[in-house]
């Protein structure tokens, strides 16, 4: 099961999305009550879904050099990488199913 991994340099992420096959990054902060709300929603996807895809926070406030190398200005944002190759972006008004059906078919290429 995917536990919260918080990253909080650059240099970590790099050597994330260089050493993982399948990485989903939620960009929030605490402040966001959307972000929030959501977070266990896809959490729960991820984890009953889409298990091989490692999840990480990263807060806004406190890592927007992060934020700020992969355009993620709004909340909530998530990226899914593929082979250390951006895939998926979703950004603020996000539906769970949407999300689902937009990683299905990359992660069965990969992983099935």
């Amino acid at each position: 099961m995917n536990t919260q991994k918080l990253i909080n340099s650059s240099e970590e992420l790099n050597e994330i999305l260089a050493t993982q096959l399948a990485v989903l990054l939620y960009f929030s902060t605490a402040s966001c009550s959307v972000g929030e709300a959501f977070e266990p929603k896809v959490k729960m996807l991820i984890n009953s879904k889409f298990p091989k895809i490692k999840f990480y926070n990263v807060d806004l406030n406190f890592s927007p050099k992060i934020a700020a190398e992969h355009s993620a200005f709004v909340e909530p944002t998530i990226l899914v990488f593929f082979d250390g190759k951006e895939t998926i972006r979703k950004s603020r008004n996000i539906s769970i199913y949407e999300l689902e059906e937009a990683i299905k078919r990359p992660y069965e290429l990969i992983f099935e």
